[in-house]
């Protein structure tokens, strides 16, 4: 299940009690005619809200039913991603659908991954090999002349629509396309994700990904997974070219949210593996002479919740923590998988997703702590802290006598 916004909610009125209301009364019925008179009465207001850009309307009631309903909320935010990523537009009497689509490449470097403005001959190299590999015939694409980081992303659904719906305006009346003049600074990581963002145009009621075309048996998977890996041949240098000093590797272009969310999940690992790759080769040790501290942590806001596990590095036997990585957690059952594994298997063999990487990188020292911490952070740099075998909340502090950062390659 998808998390809800971070901040608390007051009690509900107006559009977000109708909102909420409808999202139940979808999860309850029990007919498919009664689900669509529901749904198209939702989506009308949902739709209203995201055009007035009354974001807190949404978040307020998505904050209600998560609370309360787990069916409705996802009822609700299918219905929000959805119609803020999508819909239509007239060009004459031509209609148009529109979606937002978002290419996530995952990366991993010793120095900074880059973003930001992507040069008009990639550009139009990257156009190209999108139509080829992923779009049906008579779809057209506009790719944003930028390689966004995740904190370069528009934050909020209103600001998804606008920018869906100005973009497709400004292709079909062959204005320029242009990627915001200032993007945030992006918080440096060894591993993190990277984006392409498009918008296709597709004639109503047509496919638009290739996989669609899939004929009978319909082995869809089989065929995402060709479309996959002529993406990866076809933009493959030009990736290379954008992210320079890194490796790199790519997901499936999809749908905004569900693109993103896939490319959260999987660089979870990755950062994990990249985080003691750079210990051992920074610090001269072996994986075997660190420690990992793991603590739960979520919003004051909402006692027992568990937003994310921050997994503390140490050397061996030493109580400092001197790096770490945030796992972040998507649906309930996400904190039993990462730190437990599937309920179903033997209890001595049971091992979550982070102790197994933990484990199969060579640490043999692993805590697990019990307490649910707050989601704390550096008053002065802001970076997140970290619970130690104390369980109290620390900055990481490298060893003083450490290597300079920047003084070793990473990959």
């Amino acid at each position: 299940m998808r998390r809800p916004p971070k901040k608390k909610i007051q009690k509900l009125a107006g559009d977000a009690l109708r909102i909420a209301n409808l999202s139940l009364a979808i999860s309850q019925a029990g007919s498919r005619l009664e689900d669509q008179d529901w749904q198209s009465l939702l989506d009308e207001l949902v739709a209203k809200n995201l055009e007035l850009k009354h974001q807190s309307v949404l978040d307020a009631a998505s904050e209600h039913v998560f609370t309360s309903q787990s069916d409705a909320y996802e009822v609700l935010i299918e219905a929000i991603e959805s119609l803020a990523t999508s819909g239509q537009i007239k060009d004459g009497d031509t209609e148009y659908e529109i979606m937002l689509v978002a290419a996530p490449i995952l990366a991993w470097s010793r120095f900074e991954i880059a973003s930001g403005p992507v040069p008009p001959a990639i550009l139009k190299s990257l156009h190209t090999s999108w139509r080829e590999s992923l779009l049906c015939k008579g779809v057209q694409v506009s790719i944003l002349p930028a390689l966004f980081s995740i904190d370069q992303l528009p934050q909020d659904h209103s600001a998804i629509r606008d920018l869906l719906h100005q973009t497709a305006q400004h292709f079909l009346q062959n204005k320029p396309i242009t990627a915001p003049k200032e993007l945030p600074k992006t918080v440096p990581f060894l591993a993190d994700s990277r984006y392409l963002l498009g918008i296709v145009l597709a004639p109503t009621n047509a496919p638009v990904f290739q996989w669609q075309m899939t004929p009978a048996p319909f082995d869809v998977n089989k065929a995402k997974e060709t479309t996959l890996l002529l993406w990866k041949q076809r933009a493959h240098a030009d990736i290379a070219h954008l992210l320079p000093g890194c490796g790199f590797d790519f997901l499936l272009p999809d749908s905004y949210y569900s693109a993103c969310r896939e490319a959260d999940i999987l660089v979870r690992p990755i950062s994990i593996r990249s985080c003691i790759f750079y210990l051992t080769q920074t610090l001269n040790v072996e994986a075997s002479d660190l420690g990992a501290i793991i603590g739960r942590f979520g919003p004051e806001t909402h006692p027992g919740q568990v937003d994310e596990l921050r997994v503390g590095f140490t050397l061996k036997n030493a109580p400092e923590i001197i790096y770490g990585v945030i796992w972040p957690l998507y649906q309930q059952e996400d904190e039993i998988m990462a730190l437990l594994g599937p309920e179903n298997a033997d209890i001595e063999e049971r091992q979550g997703d982070i102790p197994r990487l933990l484990s199969e990188s060579g640490l043999n020292q692993i805590q697990i702590l019990e307490d649910i911490f707050s989601l704390e952070f550096c008053d002065d740099c802001q970076a997140p802290l970290y619970a130690d075998a104390e369980g109290e909340l620390v900055h990481p502090e490298m060893p003083e006598d450490a290597p300079p950062e920047g003084s070793l390659h990473f990959h």
